[in-house]
């Protein structure tokens, strides 16, 4: 029927005629036929025998020339018969295309039997014999990925001739490969991976089996290591593929590109794109997971064999799976080379099933599996390096502070790590970065805190600190200050938690770290271990030589300010002998207006706690009596440690009833209390205690006082060393019974006469409280009662923010 037209033959004859597909011939036009579509059906992960299926989908199917009557079928295509190329007709000499073999479906039924496996790996395992050769195969690995990037575009980019050719792009490739090194190892390799190309576009074009096949690339391979096999069978099939996409992408603006597209057909395939769509979208997620094994199993090669080695338990089960990982990789490399190649000379009458697809998708969901454990171990593996990283550095740390320094940057360099050379630390007004030299041969005071650093504490150093700027030639201003803010690394690092660290590098005026990640892991070990950080701020000071002079000199920064310089034990000491206990220990910098009353020689008593009803007959008796002895007696309220909501109602309520003077800002009253419990470590340190110390035990009544549920007070006049002091409802009793000791006020004087009164209250019946924060400096076993005596019961306690 030669120039004319068949009818179209149905199974059966039962079927409904299917519109012709046309077949160009130079002799004749012939027409493909409809036949039951072989499925691939998906069970318990493995790939079974493909099964009738009873809709009817259209395949391409050699036809009989001549003799083939209506009705009658031709002859059923043979595994033999099914090959990636096309088939003589003998009849008419024609090329007529067939389906593709998929070799990976009907040659391995159970692709990933994990019975089969073991059966295999042996096999593999039984062709690797490496002869010792090092190829460095990172550079060679990144031409490959340039290549599957660039060659597996979205197939709308292919048609839009969208090419990636940026010249950066180009550049950093270019830095990467040309060297010499680089060029010696592809000139060693370059024939072997032209070997391996060829050898695989030679047996999938034949059709042959897909195991068969990659285990004679891994005997071809044999003489090299895992990642040298994973490697150079990529880029051998990366040389096919980039050959493909690249006649793709050029074959319209490019005359010698579409001789050869018109050779193979190519033009056809990327009209019918929508056709071929999911097989290329498969293609695209298998290199991409291909690349991602082999990017695994080299990073396996580079672990540094000094931090871990074979025998690690994390690495040892790596290696394990390495040869494993290695063959599905160069199998997947068979299956996506018989695709594409399938693809050349098909012309626009193929028409595709979503076989192909599946059968690469199924690779895809192995190798992608085969990835994260490869992943997972490999995270192992990087946890016992780093440990072993931190242990190696945090004893370099330990041994670099018991060497002699010429000057402090050996030490600062150590504590702070530059990253790509950029300077570590931000100038704190202008905001700018710049190098640690700027802290060469000065005293460095390191405030370490995390993010929680109280606003409190930050506005009293920051008063300090541009005190001591005010007078840069002093001794005492001869500091500066490095903020180092310990962060936990183990939690990931959150857009909130970047805006809290900006918000507080913002407000500090002195040097800070650029980013908390410029501290090593091993330097916030050693700031924990050796200097003791826990919670609350510590300032370690360093001597212009790096020598640590202080562990925490925050204690007397609080008391003294800048006058601590240079903040050493000896000058701790030296400050604590020119000190005795009165009011202007007391109050010193926090109100001005109390230091003119002390001058003025007034009396003065501060008193707090949280009970309003307890404040007004306190204050309005306090009163009274100071008119009846006709003394200038002063009231200032200075509430409670860690003042809240209560605290600021109080001050609101004696502000509008004239009570007493008071401080407005909370921050004045957290002072107060916070140069208290400094006074009490730093006596501690000291190895002052109640029964060898008397400001020691003034120190622990006043504490004892705050750690009530009462008021309290104490009085005293300008800068004498009398002081009275009691809890709230004995004060206030001795005050209501004025009338009992009054005529002792004369002879003795008001505090003297206030005090013999208050012992006279006094019971032998007490409960005292002393509460401490314990994440500062170390908290001894043993503390006595400053009253009676006696050892006081030990007891931890949390303690929110909230009234």
């Amino acid at each position: 029927m030669s120039g004319g037209m068949k009818n179209v033959v149905t199974q059966q004859g039962a079927q409904p005629a299917v519109a012709p597909t046309l077949l160009r011939s130079p002799q004749t036009v012939q027409t493909v036929q409809t036949m039951p579509l072989q499925q691939p059906t998906l069970m318990n992960s493995t790939v079974q025998h493909p099964v009738q299926h009873p809709v009817q989908l259209p395949v391409q199917h050699p036809v009989q020339h001549g003799g083939q009557h209506p009705g009658q079928h031709p002859l059923p295509v043979t595994a033999q018969q099914n090959t990636n190329s096309h088939l003589l007709n003998n009849r008419h000499n024609e090329l007529v295309p067939v389906q593709q073999n998929n070799s990976l479906l009907r040659g391995d039924r159970h692709l990933f039997s994990s019975s089969d496996d073991n059966v295999m790996m042996r096999q593999i395992q039984g062709t690797h014999a490496p002869d010792g050769r090092e190829v460095n195969v990172k550079p060679l690995l990144h031409i490959v990925e340039d290549i599957l990037h660039r060659a597996t575009p979205s197939l709308d980019g292919v048609l839009a001739h969208e090419h990636d050719t940026t010249q950066a792009h180009m550049d950093a490739l270019d830095d990467r490969t040309h060297h010499v090194d680089f060029i010696g190892m592809l000139e060693a390799l370059s024939y072997t991976i032209h070997k391996i190309s060829c050898e695989i576009s030679c047996k999938c074009s034949g059709g042959g089996d897909a195991h068969t096949t990659t285990l004679a690339l891994f005997n071809t391979l044999s003489s090299y290591s895992w990642d040298a096999k994973v490697v150079i069978a990529l880029a051998a099939f990366a040389v096919n593929y980039g050959e493909f996409w690249l006649v793709a992408q050029l074959y319209t603006t490019n005359n010698l590109a579409k001789s050869v597209a018109l050779l193979k057909q190519l033009p056809d395939i990327l009209e019918h794109s929508e056709m071929f769509r999911p097989r290329f979208e498969a293609l695209k997620h298998l290199t991409k997971a291909m690349l991602d094994v082999t990017n695994c199993i080299v990073e396996f090669k580079d672990l540094p064999a000094q931090y871990i080695t074979a025998d690690t338990p994390a690495m040892s089960m790596a290696l394990a799976h390495i040869p494993t990982a290695a063959y599905w990789t160069i199998r997947s490399v068979v299956a996506c080379s018989s695709q594409m190649i399938g693809l050349i000379g098909l012309g626009h009458e193929y028409i595709t099933s979503t076989t192909e697809a599946w059968e690469l998708s199924s690779l895809a969901h192995k190798v992608n599996n085969i990835h994260g454990h490869l992943t997972k171990q490999l995270s192992v593996c990087h946890q016992h390096i780093d440990g072993k990283r931190h242990i190696e550095a945090y004893q370099m740390l330990v041994r670099l502070f018991e060497t002699i320094h010429i000057d402090n940057m050996k030490i600062l360099r150590a504590l702070i790590y530059a990253h790509d050379d950029q300077p570590p630390l931000v100038e704190g007004s202008t905001k700018k970065r710049v190098h640690l030299d700027v802290l060469r041969r000065k005293n460095v005071l390191l405030l370490i805190t995390d993010l929680e650093i109280s606003q409190e504490e930050l506005s009293i150093l920051e008063q300090m600190y541009r005190e001591s700027r005010h007078q840069p030639t002093r001794t005492e201003s001869q500091y500066e200050v490095v903020w180092l803010p310990i962060v936990d690394r183990t939690l990931p690092w959150t857009e909130p938690k970047e805006k809290q660290f900006e918000n507080l590098q913002m407000l500090m005026p002195w040097y800070t770290v650029h980013h908390p990640s410029l501290l090593d892991p091993a330097v916030i070990k050693y700031i924990k271990e050796v200097w003791r950080f826990q919670k609350k701020p510590i300032l370690v000071v360093l001597d212009p030589q790096g020598r640590v002079v202080s562990p925490n000199a925050l204690h007397m920064m609080w008391i003294w300010g800048s006058l601590a310089f240079p903040f050493t034990s000896m000058r701790e000491e030296a400050l604590w002998k020119e000190e005795s206990w009165r009011l202007e220990l007391l109050v010193d910098g926090i109100d001005p207006l109390i230091l003119n009353w002390i001058s003025e020689g007034r009396f003065i008593c501060l008193y707090g706690g949280e009970d309003i009803e307890w404040i007004r007959k306190f204050t309005t008796t306090a009163r009274n009596v100071a008119q009846a002895a006709r003394i200038p007696l002063e009231l200032v309220y200075v509430g409670k440690s860690n003042p809240k909501e209560r605290v600021r109602k109080n001050i609101a309520a004696i502000t509008t009833e004239k009570l007493s003077h008071c401080w407005q800002d909370l921050t004045s009253i957290w002072f107060f209390w916070v140069r208290l419990e400094s006074m009490w470590y730093s006596k501690m340190q000291h190895g002052r205690t109640v029964e060898n110390d008397t400001i020691m035990q003034e120190i622990m009544t006043m504490l004892s006082f705050d750690g009530s549920d009462q008021g309290w007070a104490v009085i005293s006049r300008g800068s004498g060393l009398d002081m009275a002091k009691a809890k709230g409802e004995t004060i206030l009793t001795a005050f209501t019974e004025y009338d009992a000791w009054k005529e002792h006020v004369e002879p003795k004087g008001f505090v003297p006469a206030l005090t013999d009164h208050l012992h006279q209250l006094h019971t032998p019946h007490h409960c005292n409280r002393l509460i401490l924060p314990g994440t500062s400096g170390s908290i001894p076993e043993m503390v006595v009662c400053a009253e009676c005596g006696r050892p006081m019961e030990k007891y931890i306690m949390y303690r929110c923010c909230t009234d």
